[in-house]
């Protein structure tokens, strides 16, 4: 047994170290085609002029859906960045989902809301709704004021029934999109309008940066250390990773803070799915499984400039809740659709989509946390295995940060949003500082919600939100 038990330390090692080295390789090639992907779209923009697109009349009308569960401190500044959208045809529905503070209140004094008897066709089930309203002063903006449906999926159903347009948008009510990000977003849908069903912009996080009526007017690195991790983790998976999935025709999520899709495609599916959590990820899978299924071409394109600006946690406990819920969502997810995986019927999503989200996603924080106790009790006990700290160290310390220094790289590529030196710096920081406890405390957290998952904890939990920066006025 003695003699066993070396020999199944080094199986544990090699399989820790060959998780590690191709994890970040596959992050790495996903950063080239990233790369690729970028200088194509900037060489296409420099033949575009979103102006002349604005003009276009072959560009669909858009309804923006946007559920509310109390989400007072900060939706109005939201409303107002939609509303400012350049687009030429749209209307906002904000979508009330039984709040128990003063969101709806809040709505009816800034824009003047007037009970409108709408008239309209119930296509998805939904908590029942008890009055919509319109603005008396913004014609675009309709209120839908509906009992709590125990999640957002039945918010973005409701507001889909209320719904007129072909097109709709699904934004977070704590999330603001830049003025053109409507008109950036919709170009695959004039491209290739028969097999475009969905598209997906870039997340990018308002702390830190000031925010002066609806827009983001001076873009800035949070003084938070737990913020400033993610504004570098959200380049990284949005940059990084869900452009290169895209280039390989792989995308199965487009965030729900902001992704278009095509009506008809949505309700064909049934909706949003109201037992799923992440219903982002599952709307997106389900649409692909019935457009496999009844063998029509399609696509689902990320592009890389639209923004959507969002408030993300700055504390670990918040923080804990929020990527608990979104890796049991994943788990969720892949358990329900687990038919697609390796089917050649699904195409690339059933071939390497799904069985790298369940390789690298699912299995990865057990993975991780293994071999950070091997390495810590190797180090406690004296019995320290200096090749594999070496290679442990390379693998997913030295190689993971160049990795994330990468997604640097793409941003200043794309949007160079943050053309100080010193933000370059705290965001070079924080990719090497992020391995010191971060991660460590994601895959913790991650690794324990399949625990949760088991237990069967459905619920979403509350995030605490500290509302917009406010700018100061120019002179």
């Amino acid at each position: 047994m003695s003699g066993l038990l070396p020999v199944l330390d080094a199986g544990i090692e090699t399989l820790i170290l060959v998780y590690f080295l191709l994890l970040n390789t596959f992050y790495f090639l996903f950063s080239i085609l990233s790369l690729a992907g970028i200088l194509r779209y900037r060489r296409l923009i420099t033949f575009v002029r979103f102006g002349e697109i604005f003009r276009m009349p072959i560009v669909k009308p858009v309804s923006v859906i946007v559920p509310a569960f109390n989400e007072g401190q900060g939706i109005i500044e939201s409303v107002r960045s939609l509303l400012a959208l350049r687009y030429p045809v749209f209307e906002v529905i904000v979508v009330n989902d039984g709040s128990t503070d003063d969101t709806l209140a809040r709505l009816a004094e800034a824009f003047d809301l007037k009970l409108w008897r709408a008239v309209y066709r119930k296509s998805l089930s939904s908590a029942p709704v008890r009055g919509i309203y319109r603005s008396a002063v913004q014609p675009k903006l309709v209120v839908v004021d509906k009992v709590n449906g125990g999640g957002k999926a039945d918010a973005l159903n409701a507001g889909l029934n209320v719904s007129r347009y072909p097109l709709f948008c699904a934004v977070d009510a704590d999330s603001i999109l830049e003025s053109d990000a409507l008109l950036k977003v919709v170009r695959p849908f004039i491209e290739d309008p028969e097999r475009t069903i969905g598209a997906g912009g870039i997340i990018r996080l308002s702390n830190g940066c000031a925010v002066r009526e609806g827009q983001v007017v001076r873009v800035g690195i949070p003084r938070n250390w737990i913020a400033r991790f993610q504004v570098l983790e959200y380049l990284r998976a949005f940059l990084g990773g869900r452009l290169g999935m895209a280039m390989l025709r792989s995308t199965l999520i487009i965030s729900g803070a902001f992704g278009i899709f095509r009506k008809d495609i949505a309700i064909a599916c049934g909706g949003y799915r109201a037992a799923s959590i992440t219903e982002d990820m599952d709307l997106v899978v389900r649409m692909q499984k019935l457009m496999h299924e009844k063998k029509r071409p399609f696509r689902i394109p990320f592009i890389p400039d639209p923004i959507c600006w969002t408030e993300a946690p700055e504390s670990l406990r918040v923080l804990a809740r929020q990527r608990g819920r979104w890796h049991r969502g994943l788990i969720q997810t892949l358990v329900e659709y687990r038919r697609m995986l390796f089917r050649p019927r699904y195409g690339a999503a059933g071939l390497f989509a799904m069985p790298f989200y369940a390789l690298f996603e699912l299995t990865g924080p057990f993975i991780e946390c293994l071999g950070y106790a091997l390495f810590a009790s190797h180090v406690l006990l004296g019995q320290a295995n200096y090749p594999f700290a070496v290679a442990f160290f390379f693998v997913a310390v030295f190689y993971g940060t160049f990795v994330s220094l990468l997604s640097i790289l793409l941003e200043e590529l794309s949007e160079h949003r943050y053309p100080r030196l010193r933000d370059i710096l705290i965001l070079t920081v924080s990719g090497v500082a992020e391995n010191l406890f971060y991660r460590q405390y994601l895959s913790v957290v991650r690794a324990w919600s399949l625990i949760d998952y088991l237990r069967g904890k459905n619920e979403w939990g509350a995030m605490e939100k500290r509302g917009f920066a406010k700018a100061g006025r120019t002179p």
